[in-house]
């Protein structure tokens, strides 16, 4: 109870403290000012530029057209002019009564401020690849997450969204794949907290960095091998309370709808080709029946203000989305309060963020999650001419393995998935004397997950396999405590600058489990919330798990920043850390970095060159490591030995019972520790003429120390498998990214930039003295039922995302070829190219005569993106594209077969196969389904218009309409080429996946 009592307290004076900022008043003899704040180089007005009298709590903001009007003290007022992403102008006012302001550009002076590790540093001061990304710049079409702000913006970082789950998130890939054991996924740092790219709203974010070299990741050792992206939210500045809005509604359709045969043309391939296809006297469009054009809507509501010395920020943001599916669905409620206090003459300066988050979808299978790939799987089989319901009212549901109604598979099952977390993060930071500062940071982010799901006695589960119900009840729950204490120096000393920053960080995560299952209820009125009444626990067929881990890190960190004479530039940083996971002897580990630049452009000898901005040569060089995330546990205790519980064996003592017997399930390894990657990255940045500017890295990426699981003798092992830090692992690369100020001028605008990307990634080994792998290779992935081959196969000296299949040459037909015993092979059969290299029936072929049928990794990676502005009308326009890779079609694979008689068929799979015949082969990974996936996508159109409502009291009003995934020009004849190219398994297009979406939204952006 007093817990409920605090926080309500605590939100009450959340609440009044802006009305408590807003009692402070001047009482100074006033006199008006006024004026108009523009863009230097445009000349374009800037709406929302803050402006503050020196020493005071009083201010204004500039509206829609760039005008102020303010009442300043008749004697000796100073005016403060900001604006993010400008630099900050002090105005006299010295009896003016108007003062018009041309704000310069920040990023044009080089004073632009970029987040790294633990701290800023000047845009220009950087010598690692860095990119960030502001607001102003963001993709302005409703994104699903923050990675979609700053798609096509960051070269080397490939996001993909590869489905219209609304639960579905970005898949994330940067500069290829570092391990084949380990987590791909980049850490993300929301205001330096872990967090995840759904744990603020996107238009809370003021501005996302990625850090995409070891140099600029290696300050966070272990946690930073697949990059680091860091999330700034917004807070407030000024004293200036401002209230906006932003909202949006969209609406989905399916991208390329799969044609399966319809009824009439079932029928049809009865009597043209002789196929013993079942007639039902039915019509039905199954696809149709789980699809539909759902709509979506997105807010948020922000609140900021504050004073001199104490700002405040609230937001809350609900999203509800709901997917092509019937059912699916994804609801999400994220609210923000940040409160910032300095005092004691800035000596002293406290910050608070309280971040809440409750999401809930649809829970539509056992497994989890908002869809059950089965349904569409069912969808895109089930025979055409059949009906949804039987005689009797119930589902239809006809013999035959893994063949199910899918409107029963929507329809009678009860789910539902909530996710809550709560993140409470405070800093205070300490200016003893000038030029130090030292800052605490504490953390907690809490977690829970809730999850129920249920099959009604209508479900096929009851209705054929007479399970009489099935229920499921989970439950997770996450603690991640975090602090750190930091401290830096900065010194400016005749052209010599110093930063100076060293820390301390702990951090201690900690999960909890519950599953529980049951069968053959009495009733299904309960659903998933009476799961004890189930007879399942008695008879020996319920389910039940529990699990706990925990797993601590802690570091001693420091970096040290040097600048001569705004020519020379120095990084050198280094990480001591800890981790519970490893093993006795490997508890500790160093991560060190060094870079360094020369700025060319601000040499003597540069001086005559006036076209030229900037010109900078960099290079770096830094360790980061890859800690174990395996299994159940997270990796949080693989170096320890465990045993689990086997049979029973009767046991004849004094109690003569059963007893169940220990066995070992795992060896203890004190030698298991990160895995290594060096990172070597040399650039350049460039800029000319005040509109061109880009920069160029290249870089190399060893992974070395790789875990993999490898096979021991037991004994002397007791058990025989065992992790080991082994394997290694290369990338190299190529990165460009360009932008042209094509035009500037006051009614028109035009900015154009381009990311450019390609990487080569190879497996160097995979054994050492120690252990050796049983072969030279790896396989990844599979086909599904039927085939039950891998899918992909990795060679020690080989490219990783190599299709690993049989490669098709030609089709038998009237006898054309024969098999190894003289007979002819049948028409229609398969006809590979055998290990040999020699032609081969199908009924010859063996494993043997697999090899490499294509690579699912583009080798090039580009996008487009480009801005207009004429007076308040804006357009962006946003293209992408990858090149030099292919795609295995799983779903031509399967339903491309008129063989398949018991299912519905693509209208494809009576076509002729290399122009000679239909084919007469069962399933099989055949070359023949594997397609070039080259595509450009036009990715994003928003058209916007900024409106003049001041005389309403808005100060800032636009409306945009938006339409993504609008087109894609490719000659991949699959649902889309865009698909997941990170990990093991690239360019693996499944048969079941979430169809990707097109989407047109409609949106409003306020401030008052």
């Amino acid at each position: 109870m007093m817990k409920h009592i605090q926080f309500a307290t605590l939100m009450k004076a959340l609440c009044i403290l802006p009305l408590l900022i807003g009692l402070h008043t001047n009482l100074l003899a006033q006199h008006e000012v006024s004026g108009t704040v523009v863009d230097e180089s445009t000349g374009e007005p800037l709406p929302g530029v803050s402006i503050l009298i020196q020493g005071t709590d009083q201010g204004v903001a500039t509206n829609v057209d760039g005008d102020y009007t303010l009442d300043a003290p008749a004697g000796e007022a100073i005016l403060v002019f900001s604006y993010v992403g400008y630099e900050s102008q002090e105005i006299a006012v010295a009896g003016r009564s108007e003062i018009n302001v041309e704000m310069i550009s920040a990023a044009i002076l080089g004073e632009e401020l970029v987040v790294v590790g633990y701290g800023t540093q000047r845009r220009e001061d950087i010598t690692s690849s860095v990119v960030s990304v502001r607001a102003e710049d963001f993709q302005v079409a409703a994104p699903r997450d923050a990675a979609e702000l700053i798609k096509g913006k960051v070269s080397g970082l490939i996001l993909s969204t590869t489905d219209g789950n609304p639960t579905g998130g970005t898949d994330i890939s940067l500069r290829g794949t570092t391990t084949i054991s380990g987590s791909t996924n980049p850490l993300v740092l929301i205001d330096g907290i872990p967090g995840g790219l759904n744990t603020v709203a996107p238009d809370n974010i003021e501005s996302i960095t990625v850090l995409k070299d070891g140099s600029a990741a290696a300050i966070y050792g272990s946690r930073g091998s697949n990059g680091v992206i860091l999330i700034t939210t917004k807070s407030h500045s000024g004293t200036q309370a401002t209230l906006s809005y932003q909202g949006y509604a969209t609406v989905q359709q399916i991208v390329n709808q799969p044609e399966f045969l319809s009824a009439d043309e079932y029928r049809s391939a009865i009597q043209q080709h002789g196929v013993a296809f079942t007639d039902y006297g039915g019509d039905t469009d199954w696809q149709s029946e789980v699809l539909r054009n759902p709509a979506s809507h997105n807010h948020t509501l922000s609140l900021s203000g504050g004073n001199a010395s104490t700002s405040y920020t609230a937001s809350v943001n609900f999203e509800d989305t709901n997917g092509i599916f019937l059912r699916s669905n994804n609801q999400n409620l994220r609210s923000r309060i940040n409160v910032s206090h300095s005092m004691y003459d800035d000596a002293l300066s406290a910050n608070l963020n309280l971040t809440y988050r409750a999401q809930n979808h649809f829970h539509g299978s056992r497994g989890g999650g908002s869809f059950s790939d089965n349904v569409w799987y069912q969808a895109l089989i089930r025979n055409p001419t059949d009906n949804i319901f039987n005689e009797e009212g119930g589902y239809q549901e006809r013999p035959g393995f893994n063949y199910d109604n899918p409107i029963g598979l929507i329809r009678e099952v009860d789910g539902e998935t909530e996710n809550r977390d709560l993140r409470f993060d405070g800093s205070l930071t300490w200016r003893p004397i000038q030029n130090v500062s030292v800052q605490f940071l504490g953390a907690s982010n809490r977690g829970s997950h809730l999850r129920g799901y249920a099959e009604s006695f209508r479900h096929f589960t009851t209705t054929v396999d007479n399970l009489n119900g099935y229920a499921n009840r989970a439950t997770t729950s996450t603690v991640d405590n975090l602090m750190e204490l930091t401290a830096t120096y900065d010194q400016t000393i005749e052209g010599h600058s110093i930063n100076v920053l060293g820390g301390y960080s702990w951090q201690e995560v900690t999960f909890e489990g519950f599953d529980v299952n049951n069968r053959d209820f009495p009733t299904d009125l309960f659903g998933y919330n009476n799961i004890g009444t189930g007879s399942g626990l008695q008879d020996g067929l319920a389910g039940m798990s529990s699990l706990k881990w925990q797993r601590r890190l802690i570091g001693f960190f420091g970096r040290m920043n040097y600048d001569f004479d705004n020519r020379f530039i120095l990084m050198g940083s280094v990480r001591y850390e800890g981790d519970s996971r490893f093993g006795t002897e490997n508890k500790w580990g160093w991560f060190p970095a060094v870079s360094a630049g020369w700025r060319i452009s601000n040499e003597a000898f540069m001086e005559d060159l006036e076209f030229l901005d900037e010109l900078k040569v960099r290079g770096g060089f830094g360790i980061t490591g890859i800690a174990p995330t395996i299994g159940v546990t997270q990796g949080a205790y693989q170096s320890l030995s465990s045993y689990s519980f086997g049979g029973q064996f009767f046991f004849d003592g004094e109690r003569n019972e059963w007893v169940r017997y220990l066995q070992p399930s795992r060896n203890a390894n004190p030698n298991l520790k990160w895995e290594r990657k060096e990172e070597l990255n040399i650039g350049i940045d460039f800029g000319f003429l005040n509109r061109f500017s880009g920069s160029i890295d290249v870089y190399q990426r060893n992974t070395k120390d790789m875990l993999f699981e490898y096979s021991v003798p037991v004994p002397p092992y007791l058990y025989d498998q065992i992790w080991a830090n082994v394997g290694e692992m290369q990338n190299k690369g190529l990165e460009i990214d360009l932008q042209v100020e094509a035009i500037q001028t006051q009614d028109l605008s035009w900015t154009s930039q381009v990311a450019y990307s390609t990487n080569s990634n190879k497996l160097v080994s995979i054994s050492n003295d120690l252990f050796q792998s049983e072969t030279d290779f790896l396989y990844f992935g599979g086909i599904g039922e039927s085939v039950q081959l891998p899918s992909h196969r990795v060679d020690v000296g080989d490219e990783v995302g190599n299709f690993w299949g049989y490669k098709t040459i030609d089709v038998a037909l009237n006898c054309d070829y024969e098999n190894a015993q003289g007979e002819c092979a049948p028409d229609g059969q398969w006809i590979i190219e055998g290990a040999d290299g020699q032609p081969k029936t199908y009924f010859d072929l063996a494993l043997d005569d697999r090899q490499v049928i294509g690579n699912g990794v583009p080798d090039h990676n580009i996008s487009w993106n480009n801005t207009f502005r004429y007076k308040n009308f804006d357009l962006n326009i946003f293209l992408r594209g990858a090149f030099g890779f292919q795609l295995v079609n799983e779903t031509r694979l399967f339903y491309e077969n008129p063989t398949q008689t018991g299912i519905n068929l693509l209208d494809t799979a009576f076509h002729d196969v290399y122009g000679k015949t239909v084919l007469n082969n069962e399933w099989q990974y055949m070359s023949y389904y594997v397609e070039d996936g080259d595509y450009v996508k036009i990715d994003n159109i928003t058209l916007g218009y900024t409106l003049d409502l001041n005389s309403l009291g808005v100060s800032y009003a636009r409306l945009y309409v938006s339409g993504r995934n609008l087109h894609t020009f490719t000659n991949y004849s699959g649902l889309d080429p865009e698909v997941d190219v990170s990990g093991l398994t690239p360019g693996y297009d499944g048969r079941g996946r979430y169809p990707t979406t097109r989407t047109f939204s409609f949106g409003v952006n306020l401030r008052f």
